[in-house]
């Protein structure tokens, strides 16, 4: 039998993960439990926001620009076989606020946002100072992990809809400026298609379960890495691979149960 399939590493590989599971599952009730407190400090949350938001701000608005582009291209050269070129805004629009707004934006958030807290966290307690407020009797939860994830839970929508703000208005650029579709087609079809809960909300929804996943991935990984350098390396390549992975499994998942009701 081979050594990577005996049934003592299986049992140890299972274990392990059960274990990990459940660390992660107690963190995650500890720091919402932390709520209440972390909000009575909003200070410490409103600077994690400005930190993780608006530092993400460019590259998320850049991004959502040339997706817009090429969503204006590619939709028009597509719309136009059936002679629906009008339909071009409602295309954009659906496309940004249903799929590409918060999982692209989940995405770069991830690898801006998450990567960073995973990095500071892990530094953190490679220098000891994690160990050091427990030292004080001071809970390193509610003080530096709360702050934290609810600031990337409430950034992460706000994020989302600048980027599909930005997409939208991207291929207004391309279809209407550039290729000079109708612009009152434009936006009337885009008015009367998209609707404001089915579309909008679901879209909001995703951008918040996004938020709670890939922030919570991000602190888990800086909480739990090895105090070395490797060890917070390793920690930041895993928020990036787990999170971006979470996202698409979880947008698969909200998709088919939204658009199936």
């Amino acid at each position: 039998m081979m050594r990577g399939l005996h049934p003592a590493n299986v049992g140890l590989a299972t274990r392990r993960l059960l274990a990990g599971w459940g660390y992660a599952t107690r963190l995650l009730g500890r720091i919402v439990a932390a709520a209440p407190a972390s909000f009575m400090r909003f200070g410490l949350v409103r600077d994690q926001i400005h930190f993780l938001g608006n530092y993400s701000l460019a590259i998320i608005t850049v991004s959502g620009l040339f997706v817009g582009f090429v969503l204006g291209l590619q939709g028009y050269y597509t719309l136009q076989r059936y002679g629906s070129s009008e339909a071009l805004g409602l295309l954009v629009a659906l496309s940004l606020v249903r799929e590409l707004g918060p999982v692209v934006t989940a995405l770069l958030f991830a690898g801006r946002a998450g990567t960073s807290l995973t990095a500071e966290i892990g530094l953190m307690k490679a220098g000891e100072q994690l160990s050091a407020m427990e030292m004080m009797a001071v809970d390193p939860v509610p003080r530096i992990l709360a702050p934290r994830f609810w600031a990337g839970v409430i950034a992460m929508p706000l994020l989302a809809a600048a980027f599909s703000a930005v997409g939208i208005l991207g291929g207004w650029l391309v279809g209407v400026v550039m290729i000079g579709i109708d612009p009152g087609a434009f936006w009337s079809q885009m008015q009367g298609g998209v609707d404001v809960w089915k579309d909008v909300g679901n879209g909001v929804v995703k951008s918040f379960v996004f938020g709670v996943t890939v922030t919570f991935i991000a602190l888990l990984q800086g909480y739990r890495a090895q105090p070395t350098p490797e060890g917070v390396s390793f920690a930041t390549t895993r928020t990036v691979v787990i999170a971006s992975l979470a996202v698409l499994g979880l947008d698969f998942i909200l998709t088919a149960l939204m658009f199936s009701i």
